[in-house]
């Protein structure tokens, strides 16, 4: 029986993603997102910058790929899965990433507050399901 493992995250696209393929062919795309927390301490605002690594595969790396850009908002529903090895110096590593079944872009505004011409909200789901809209 699977146990829960269920990660919701919105933020900013760091840098433009990165598509490759597998051996076999299959799409994979990868981005880090930064998420932000605010909070006040002692009388003071404070603001907390977490940063993620998310993979997509198949379809939705695709759209990832096609649409995603740097500082581009996103809401990202997946999972958390953890990459082991061990180096050069046989010390063992670790890394967290979430792997995303579903993306939500939103949408880039202008300097009127008005979309761009062309982009729309959209969502890229996971499992072979097409591209819908969304807005967020």
């Amino acid at each position: 029986m699977n146990q829960l493992n269920t990660i919701q995250l919105e933020g900013n696209l760091v840098k433009d993603p990165q598509r490759k393929e597998t051996p076999k062919g299959t799409p994979v795309c990868t981005f880090s997102v930064a998420s932000n927390r605010y909070y006040r301490q002692d009388e003071e605002n404070k603001q907390e910058v977490s940063f993620f690594d998310v993979e997509t595969w198949s379809d939705t790396a695709e759209t990832c790929a096609k649409v995603l850009k740097k500082g581009r908002g996103v809401r990202i529903l997946g999972r958390l899965k953890q990459d082991r090895w061990e180096d050069a110096d046989g010390k063992n590593q670790y890394r967290i990433k979430i792997v995303a079944d579903r993306v939500e872009f939103q949408t880039q505004f202008n300097k009127n507050g008005k979309g761009k011409d062309g982009e729309s909200d959209i969502a890229a789901e996971g499992d072979g399901q097409p591209a819908t809209a969304e807005v967020f």
